[in-house]
């Protein structure tokens, strides 16, 4: 599962948390308004268990991103916005 990004709106940094029922394959990804790939924080395998991680937009523009954790039985998405 994918919790809610903490805080949200953000300027510049934001903690992503997510849980892991089982051992899996992971992509968290970050994505533009335009669908473009901004950034890939986490991509390979990962142990159950609960994660969090900060992610440092300072070099972006303000704007709404969207989070994507794909696991390879489910697919999350949430929504961010960077205010500057």
């Amino acid at each position: 599962s994918l919790s809610a990004a903490y805080p949200n709106p953000f300027n510049p940094s934001t903690t992503i948390s997510y849980t892991l029922a089982h051992q899996a394959n992971i992509n968290l990804s970050v994505y533009n308004i335009s669908g473009q790939l901004i950034q890939t924080l986490v991509n390979g395998e990962r142990d159950a268990g609960n994660y969090s991680m900060v992610w440092d937009a300072s070099l972006q523009p303000s704007g709404m991103y969207f989070l994507r954790l794909q696991t390879t039985d489910e697919l999350h998405h949430q929504k961010l916005m960077l205010i500057k």
